[in-house]
């Protein structure tokens, strides 16, 4: 067995996925039917897995010498995954309505981390994912074009936030928003005739009218909203699959997270690393005291920002050494995604991470960093070489194995500082 330094170029990684105490919808297996030419290729299934807070999703993904696709494996027994019906060797090619086939191992195991309590997976069967790609054919075409809901923030105009909302009388949790040409609600992506899920991070299922009226009341000068087509809430609904902020299209938000690539000068980076809380008791690392004219400055650093990945691999749960120890892991240059306040603000009052939303465009993680302790409230991950014989018990030993560093006591944390 080796264990080697990052994601490029591994032959197989694993991870154990960890779950938050929420409570979800345990639905079973939900299939797509799909023509596809008569060939003997099967339908991809769709599992919404919502976990307790004592439960795991209850498999592993593998990216295996040999084995295309990211591999489902070790389905654990009487587990939420094979309970749901997730096989060995299905090869996952959605997270959250974003297809995945084609993306790096190491992001779309980031995208699972990301989603929390609860993820949609759409997958296929081994066998018919061998012969969909022995035949050529395009894996995104056996899945719904677009099944993710919207999720917009509207800020109001001296005539309101221009959508009106409409629904059955009587009944509450169903609203239909008409939207205003060239309004606020227009200018942040609400489509007209879309139906409304969530209000500020909470679902209007149990709603009447009298009552979402006066929430948005309260809202003041601004709003998000989580809408959902009439096609998005039919794919949903048709299925009794429950639609989350979590699976939502956010490429309308004015919420961004940022990457800043630094070369080292002679002076240093010139910024401050600070550990610090940020609100509910959550501890993050922040960037201060910046230097004028050196690269931080150059690459786009403000004060305030905090950082959410180090060259490509997520530091949320780190702590302040284990981070400090990512950035010198390569001495002469460091790539840094970040978040400013009001967009962290934004994302924590929906209560999800900014890293769930980074699709296949996006810049965060595309790069790699030798691999370092796990938090210790974190997943284990390592990256392994699959023999000839295959994974075998040992590979769960050998995720288990990763020495863990135990974060300093909260009276310490606050004057935790390293300069760059």
């Amino acid at each position: 067995m080796k264990q080697t330094e990052g994601f490029e170029g591994d032959k197989a990684s694993i991870i154990k996925f960890e779950f938050n105490p929420k409570d979800g919808i345990d639905n079973p297996a939900l299939s797509l039917a799909e023509d596809i030419d008569g060939e003997a290729v099967g339908e991809p299934r769709f599992y919404l897995l919502s976990k307790g807070s004592t439960e795991t999703f209850g498999f592993c993904l593998h990216e295996e010498l040999g084995c295309r696709g990211h591999v489902i494996r070790q389905v654990e027994v009487g587990g939420l995954a094979q309970r749901r019906g997730l096989q060995d060797g299905d090869r996952l090619l959605q997270v959250n309505g974003l297809f995945v086939d084609h993306m790096e191992h190491h992001r779309v195991v980031q995208k699972i981390k990301a989603s929390g309590n609860q993820v949609l997976l759409a997958v296929l069967d081994g066998d018919s994912y061998e012969a969909a790609k022995a035949l050529g054919r395009d894996l995104s075409q056996m899945l719904p074009a677009d099944i993710r809901p919207r999720l917009c923030h509207i800020t109001r105009d001296k005539s309101g936030f221009g959508f009106s909302v409409s629904g059955p009388e009587g009944v509450k949790g169903t609203f239909q928003l008409s939207v205003r040409q060239d309004g606020p609600a227009e200018r942040a992506g609400v489509p007209s005739g879309s139906w409304l899920l969530e209000l500020n991070g909470h679902s209007v299922r149990s709603c009447s009218h009298t009552q979402l009226a006066r929430k948005l009341k309260q809202s003041g000068s601004k709003v998000t909203l989580l809408v959902a087509s009439g096609p998005v809430e039919e794919f949903y609904r048709l299925r009794g699959l429950q639609v989350t902020a979590a699976l939502a299209d956010t490429s309308w938000l004015p919420f961004k997270v940022r990457e800043l690539h630094m070369v080292k000068g002679d002076a240093g980076y010139g910024f401050l690393l600070k550990e610090d809380d940020y609100g509910s008791g959550a501890v993050g690392q922040f960037l201060w005291d910046i230097d004028a004219g050196l690269p931080a400055e150059q690459a786009g650093m403000k004060e305030g920002d905090r950082v959410l990945a180090v060259n490509g691999e997520s530091i949320e749960g780190l702590d302040h050494q284990e981070t400090v120890l990512r950035i010198r892991a390569h001495k002469e240059q460091v790539t840094l995604l970040v978040i400013d306040p009001a967009s962290d603000a934004f994302y924590r009052s929906i209560g999800l991470s900014p890293l769930l939303f980074l699709d296949d465009g996006d810049p965060a993680l595309g790069s790699c960093t030798p691999s370092l302790p796990s938090p210790s409230d974190s997943p284990g991950l390592c990256h392994i070489d699959v023999g000839p014989k295959g994974s075998g018990s040992w590979l769960m030993t050998a995720a288990n194995s990763i020495t863990i560093t135990q974060s300093p006591r909260r009276e310490e944390q606050r004057r935790l500082r390293h300069a760059f």
